[in-house]
């Protein structure tokens, strides 16, 4: 038997991943930052993970890879696991008071002497692109962000073991007002309430059965009727991890924050207009 040490990815020596404990409503709320190891002032990057409970939780590993990787290039990266998880105090919303545990990391990054307050973008998969709509429309302090396989519509229930193992569980007051607790939580019902002035990057995966590409077309119909600037990009056969084009879409996500966050680029017009 040959065997050979696994190496770790060349950007986690040049980054430093930390475990953090902040207050969210009075919580004790556990998260991570990853950020460069060499001294300067960096742009940050809110990031929201899926998932909920302990499931998809950031632990040290996935944090070191995943903030990690977005560190490397530049950027202070800075995520919760949201309240009741991983030893957190509390229980968790999936997308009710625990978005304060998403909001309050700006309050966490106004303590980090490399953390660039004045540029900050968010980034969010499946449940986390959710809770990256409903932080949109909770702050200005936003320059842009990127979703990925996020759902906009949580009332068409496409999956009832969601139903039955997530809302019911963790939404509070769920049986009595179903359709009004999924509406709060489903972007495609208030989108007169996000921001004009905050490009929004849009990722799916065609073959995904978690969430729905039809979500994200949605979605963006509606970004189309309220001048929202966005870039809305399916990925053909991909499953809900876009897994078939990893590559490109770390490309995307990355080249998005460097424009309209590092770089603080012209936002594209959105006014339709005859050519």
């Amino acid at each position: 038997m040959n065997i050979s040490p696994i190496e770790e990815p060349s950007y986690v020596q040049s980054v430093e991943t930390f475990k953090i404990e902040y207050l969210s409503d009075g919580l004790k709320v556990k998260g991570y930052i990853a950020q460069p190891k060499q001294l300067g002032l960096y742009p940050c990057i809110i990031f929201n993970r899926g998932g909920n409970r302990e499931f998809s939780k950031l632990d040290d590993k996935r944090a070191a890879v995943l903030l990690g990787k977005l560190a490397s290039y530049g950027y202070v990266v800075i995520a919760s696991n949201y309240r009741g998880n991983d030893g957190g105090d509390g229980k968790e919303e999936f997308g009710g008071k625990d978005i304060n545990d998403v909001l309050n990391l700006f309050n966490v990054l106004e303590e980090i002497e490399n953390a660039d307050t004045s540029r900050v973008g968010m980034y969010g998969w499946s449940r986390g692109g959710m809770m990256t709509y409903l932080a949109l429309t909770k702050t200005n302090k936003l320059k842009a962000a990127v979703v990925g396989g996020a759902p906009s519509d949580l009332t068409r229930l496409e999956r009832e073991e969601m139903e039955r193992n997530v809302f019911s569980e963790l939404i509070p007051n769920y049986e009595a007002n179903k359709d009004a607790e999924l509406r709060k939580r489903s972007a495609v019902f208030w989108v007169e309430k996000f921001p004009t002035n905050v490009p929004v990057l849009i990722l799916h995966g065609g073959a995904d059965w978690r969430v729905k590409a039809s979500q994200a077309l949605n979605l963006a119909a509606e970004f189309q009727n309220h001048n929202i600037p966005y870039r809305l990009k399916i990925f053909e056969g991909a499953d809900h991890a876009i897994s078939q084009f990893r590559d490109e879409v770390d490309e995307d996500v990355i080249n998005w924050f460097n424009r309209f966050v590092k770089n603080s680029e012209t936002l594209p017009n959105t006014t339709q207009k005859n050519n």
